[in-house]
């Protein structure tokens, strides 16, 4: 049985939440649907501007992480960031989004 008192709520390869004994070992950002080291430079200095944290996710691993959709932070996976980015779609000229003017 579960203690609910030590237990840790990742977000599993379905991109659900679920109760977990042992704690993550990647963090992540729900809007940005992306991942890192839980020591990320980056991540770090979001929380403290206070900002990130209530859209915080945590994966048991790296794999679950990709299976459940988010892609490697630049910052602190850069190996891994310049793989995904290689293997994205290319756009076609003129579809990228329109600047707002004033």
């Amino acid at each position: 049985m579960l203690n609910l008192d030590k237990a840790f709520t990742l977000i599993g390869s379905d991109g659900k939440p679920y109760f977990s004994a042992v704690p993550g070992m990647f963090g992540g950002h729900r809007g940005g649907k992306l991942y890192g080291r839980l020591d990320c430079r980056a991540a770090l200095q979001a929380i403290a501007r206070g900002g990130y944290v209530k859209h915080r996710v945590f994966f048991l691993d790296e794999a679950t992480a990709i299976a459940a959709g988010y892609r490697p932070c630049a910052v602190c996976l850069p190996e891994e960031y310049a793989a995904w980015k290689k293997n994205q779609p290319v756009r076609a000229p003129g579809s990228a989004r329109k600047e707002l003017h004033s």
